[in-house]
């Protein structure tokens, strides 16, 4: 799954064509069709639907003018749905080309008297693939309602819809501006479960590198790292999100409401700490991998010196008894001197292959005392 959503990703920055018109909606080929959800609540009314037209979900948000809405559209594949919202939500051709191109940093804008454009990255770890799938979760804030549109139909932000079921918290007491806070909260919570995967994941591939190093296993070292990289680069914008609605007008994000996105802030802090952790953790996993493919060649190396230097003594041996040089001359008979005497001498075969022996097990003896063997 994983993997093919990053394939989908690359072909909708493909399909973009250099020097169309600003704010034309380009719809990916691989786009899903739109399904329309709506929650319409307050202090006293909940009700949550899923509509099968655009026109039954705006006429039902315009029947309920008292209560807070959060429209809720997954799918970008009607353009001409796309341009109906751009027209009755009155938003900009850009801000929509932005939301269907999804491979957007997080941001946020403020427009239109205080409303927020805000885009933020949903994140998900496959275990199969063990890649990060990433999704874009675009929001645009109104005085009664929340409008998010996304790519896919599935995201992180059940449980808020949960919550907000069962009442549970202050989401229906409070403006809309928090329940944009809740879905950016939500959000940010989901990085923290991928964060602790991601560790197990290093743990598991530090015992492959200890216990059996390979090139696969440096493959998904490698592998994560750049899976990291990409992490570091959505989580600080995240932060920088945070950040930039800390620092609005009172008129924007009333002081009562700031002291939630600076929790978020810290949350994005603690996130961006643990990204840089990991990645240190897996830079650490590279020069393990290295030191321990190097220590395992020195105890091959110190294996095959013990071998030749057992040996070499053996080789000199035999190869200077080897050489046959004659101890009486075959045609007078004559003992030539300096000869070697022991080519004649009865048991000599057995009596050198004795001394070869013991030059062995002294070779042995002396390269046990020396230590050589401890690390075996």
């Amino acid at each position: 799954m994983a993997k093919h959503k990053h394939t989908r990703k690359r072909n909708k920055i493909l399909e973009r064509k250099a020097g169309t018109r600003p704010g034309t909606l380009a719809i990916p080929t691989e786009a899903y069709a739109p399904r329309f959800f709506l929650m319409s609540f307050n202090e006293h009314l909940f009700e949550e639907v899923e509509l099968k037209t655009y026109q039954e979900l705006l006429h039902k948000v315009k029947s309920q003018p008292d209560a807070r809405h959060w429209i809720d559209i997954r799918g970008y594949a009607d353009q001409a749905v796309l341009e109906q919202i751009i027209q009755d939500f009155g938003l900009h051709s850009l801000q929509m080309e932005d939301v269907i191109n999804d491979y957007q940093r997080p941001k946020v804008e403020e427009f239109d008297h205080n409303r927020l454009f805000i885009i933020t990255r949903m994140l998900r770890w496959s275990p199969e693939f063990r890649t990060l799938d990433d999704v874009q979760l675009s929001l645009f804030t109104g005085t009664n309602y929340v409008l998010s549109l996304q790519s896919d139909y599935g995201d992180c932000l059940d449980p808020l819809r949960e919550r907000i079921r069962i009442g549970r918290g202050v989401i229906r007491q409070r403006p809309t501006m928090y329940m944009a806070y809740a879905i950016l909260d939500v959000v940010l919570d989901y990085y923290f479960p991928v964060m602790a995967d991601i560790g197990m994941y290093i743990e598991d591939l530090e015992t492959q590198v200890l216990r059996e190093p390979s090139k696969a296993t440096l493959t998904q070292i490698l592998d994560l790292k750049s899976e990291l990289v990409k992490l570091r680069r959505i989580s600080w914008p995240e932060r920088d999100l945070m950040n930039e609605l800390l620092r609005m007008d009172e008129d924007t994000i009333p002081d009562s409401m700031k002291v939630y996105f600076r929790d978020a802030y810290d949350h994005a802090v603690q996130l961006i700490d643990l990204v840089d952790n990991h990645k240190e953790m897996t830079s650490s996993l590279v020069e393990l991998y290295m030191s321990t493919v190097s220590n395992r060649m020195n105890e091959i190396m110190k294996v095959l010196t013990i071998i030749s230097s057992i040996f070499i003594p053996l080789s000199f041996i035999v190869g200077l008894y080897g050489m046959n040089f004659s101890r009486e001359n075959p045609e007078t008979g004559h003992v030539m001197p300096y000869s070697m005497p022991e080519l004649y001498e009865p048991y000599s075969y057995p009596i050198l292959l004795s001394l070869m022996s013991t030059l062995i097990l002294l070779q042995l003896y002396f390269f046990y005392k020396k230590g050589w063997f401890r690390s075996f």
